[in-house]
């Protein structure tokens, strides 16, 4: 028996071919902002491998919203680049998604052209950043950047967007009671809170009408006191499904504040200070990252628990993330009511994780969940340590 795994699924405007999704996890593979043959080659090889629909990550949606120079921005010299992919994704019959975002506070003077962007002034020790408070009329312009994101998206050939509200970037800095200080219309009670992320699902799908699925990623929680917690959460849940989106991702983390609660286990910081370029950041790195990430319980599926309350109070598509990388666990996850599950390390560990459940070739991946290919991606492209 193929179990629901290997069943077809509407998601929006989309009949997937099962229910697999590759996540939208960095790549690092697009020097100079711009897609390179490495990139289309990987989620070509996702896409032969057997996934329904796979995920270009972390797209910004303005120069403003770049934290790498290795990023991609979404702008007219990316559309040539892309339409690569989304051809090379279609000849191997799945879907193309893209992950559009913008990196606020996140955001890195030497790329995004300026002072950082977010709800609120202050110090990001992650960054190292000083963002400036971003103003009403900024916060309309980079509404406006999320819709023109969008249509070259459309214009690229992709099947779907993913609205990035997730993981302590702009949208979600604005969610998040820990980031967002504010006083006016955009700050303070919840309704205010949730304002721009309400106002960027609305522009995008009307801009979308009924050619393109949308998609939101949303913390569950934020992974630390005093930030967004599961209550908040089912608030945006009901709220993103009043406003008519098509799926939601549930995953949770914070990456300026608790970044192992995204991934989970612990961060191999020598590993990453090794490849860090600046050496300012590479000796922060090797002196106090242990500090700043620090460790996290991994075990398969570990949003579970919360994704779960989520389910039960909302009936829109929703998308599973979690360390997933078993066929029993998969099942188990599918069977308790999601749609579709998606796949970020299993997939950069072995690009036919898929197919091979399907065959019975493995019933498990081989990932071995060190976060080496996270480690790596943040200052190159993203590599699985045991196939360097």
């Amino acid at each position: 028996m193929d179990g629901f795994l290997f069943s077809s699924a509407p998601l929006g405007h989309l009949v997937l071919r099962n229910r697999s999704i590759r996540s939208a996890a960095f790549e690092g593979m697009c020097p100079g902002n711009l897609v390179s043959d490495d990139l289309i080659r990987y989620h070509q090889s996702v896409a032969a491998g057997g996934v329904a629909m796979t995920t270009v990550a972390y797209a910004a949606v303005s120069q403003s919203g770049l934290s790498f120079d290795h990023q991609l921005w979404l702008r007219n010299e990316a559309l040539p680049g892309l339409r690569r992919l989304t051809d090379a994704v279609h000849r191997e019959g799945a879907a193309a998604a893209i992950q559009i975002g913008h990196c606020g506070q996140m955001a890195k003077k030497s790329v995004s052209g300026g002072v950082c962007l977010a709800p609120s002034g202050g110090f990001n020790l992650y960054g190292p950043t000083f963002p400036r408070t971003i103003t009403i009329d900024e916060i309309h312009g980079i509404t406006r950047d999320f819709v023109v994101a969008t249509r070259l998206a459309k214009d690229s050939g992709f099947d779907a967007v993913e609205i990035h509200a997730g993981h302590g970037y702009l949208l979600s800095q604005f969610l998040s009671p820990f980031t967002n200080r504010r006083r006016d219309e955009y700050g303070g009670v919840f309704g205010n809170r949730a304002r721009f992320l309400r106002e960027v699902i609305r522009e995008v799908l009307s801009s979308c009408g009924s050619s393109m699925t949308v998609v939101v990623k949303m913390n569950l929680q934020d992974g630390f006191p005093g930030g967004g917690g599961l209550d908040e959460a089912m608030k945006v849940a009901t709220l993103l499904e009043a406003e008519g989106v098509h799926g939601l991702v549930l995953s949770g983390g914070f990456v300026s504040k608790a970044p192992m609660y995204v991934m989970r286990g612990s961060m191999p910081v020598g590993v990453m200070a090794r490849h860090i370029k600046n050496p300012w950041m590479k000796v922060g790195t090797k002196l106090f990252g242990r500090f700043l990430m620090k460790p996290e319980p991994y075990k398969e599926g570990y949003f579970l628990e919360d994704a779960l309350k989520i389910r039960s109070i909302v009936k829109l598509p929703l998308i599973f993330v979690g360390g997933m990388t078993s066929r029993e666990g998969i099942e188990n996850v599918l069977e308790k009511g999601f749609e579709f599950v998606q796949f970020g390390r299993a997939l950069i560990h072995d690009p036919a994780f898929i197919n091979k459940l399907k065959t019975g070739e493995i019933n498990i991946s081989g990932c071995q969940h060190t976060n080496y290919c996270i480690a790596r991606m943040y200052s190159g492209k993203m590599v699985c340590f045991q196939h360097e």
